[in-house]
């Protein structure tokens, strides 16, 4: 790998608004990844998300795998900073995929009110995952980031 690649990488800020902003996002990525992998939170666990998104959404099995890896790996790289660009960079395309394929239909705002069938949801929250991701790409991990500690 060229070096400047692996210097981008692993570039930070290191400043606290990075720490905040990566922080506030695998928080809140954290439950959605445990209802996913692990049934946590009244999720469907790992059967149960394949089975929806192969099924229901109609996504090949290693794409669904992929969305569930990135996803609950995601959330850890996040909270604690490796490789913070290219973490954010993949969740920003996973993000991006569940817009398109799954919830642009279904509007923008989310069925905070009951009104749309069970299960479907606006894409608010993603663009707000998706506007996060595009800063850290840009600012890195920040502060207490496994990247700014082996820069």
């Amino acid at each position: 790998m060229d070096n400047t690649l692996k210097q981008w990488i692993k570039s930070t800020n290191g400043g606290w608004g990075s720490l905040v902003l990566r922080l506030t996002l695998g928080i809140v990525l954290f439950p959605h990844a445990a209802q996913k992998l692990f049934g946590w939170f009244n999720g469907p666990g790992l059967q149960g998300e394949m089975h929806y998104m192969t099924t229901q959404v109609g996504l090949p099995g290693w794409v669904a795998a992929t969305a569930i890896a990135v996803e609950c790996l995601g959330t850890f790289f996040i909270l604690f900073g490796i490789w913070t660009k290219i973490t954010s960079i993949a969740i920003f395309f996973l993000f991006t995929g569940m817009i398109v394929v799954d919830h642009a239909p279904h509007g923008f705002f989310m069925n905070w009110f009951g009104k749309m069938p069970a299960g479907a949801e606006g894409f608010e929250y993603h663009l707000l995952v998706l506007g996060m991701c595009l800063t850290l790409i840009i600012q890195g991990g920040g502060k207490y980031s496994a990247d700014q500690l082996s820069a």
